[in-house]
């Protein structure tokens, strides 16, 4: 169980200590970014067991690269740009792997799941709402998702995937044009 002090620690402070071998800095570290990371990866890859590797995967990455985090940006940014590698490059990977297996090569791979939900109409906006978000540009599903679903600035989502402003925002314009039309079609 990690200690109330470690909850009252900055950022910084827990990078420093777990950086010194303390496994309980860690912990709180992992504690305060999973949901931030959850909410990422779920939203590129949809509900399913690869994006619980991922999420792992994430914080097992950010623990061996801690060394290298110089802090010129917030812990969650690295985090961020860290989960949001990792799941492009599942994307990348799932993509071909279908592409080679599948003789029409298309998104079908992508399942997307909705449970414990109030009511069966809400069921059904958002199984519609996450097949179109799987089928979107990877590119373009990555600004979906940190914009629409984890709530961050267009400045912020531009700093976090490093691109210019004017990139976010045309690929923002460019995917909700699409998730109009994809939604259109289901």
């Amino acid at each position: 169980m990690i200690k109330e002090s470690y909850r009252q620690k900055s950022d910084g402070e827990l990078v420093k200590s777990s950086l010194d071998g303390d496994k309980q800095a860690f912990g709180e570290i992992v504690t305060r970014y999973q949901g931030m990371v959850a909410r990422t990866v779920k939203g590129m890859l949809g509900d399913s067991v690869f994006s619980e590797d991922i999420g792992q995967d994430v914080f097992i990455k950010l623990f061996y690269s801690l060394p290298d985090f110089r802090g010129e940006a917030k812990l969650s940014t690295y985090i961020q740009k860290i989960a949001v590698n990792l799941t492009l490059n599942e994307i990348k990977r799932r993509k071909r792997f279908f592409s080679t297996f599948s003789q029409r090569g298309n998104n079908e791979m992508y399942e997307f799941e909705v449970a414990d939900h109030d009511t069966e109409e809400k069921k059904d906006a958002q199984e519609l709402v996450g097949k179109a978000l799987m089928n979107l540009d990877p590119k373009c599903r990555v600004i979906v998702a940190m914009r629409m679903l984890q709530g961050y600035s267009t400045k912020e989502t531009a700093e976090i995937l490093d691109l210019p402003l004017g990139t976010v925002l045309s690929r923002l314009s460019r995917a909700q044009e699409q998730m109009k039309n994809i939604m259109e079609k289901l």
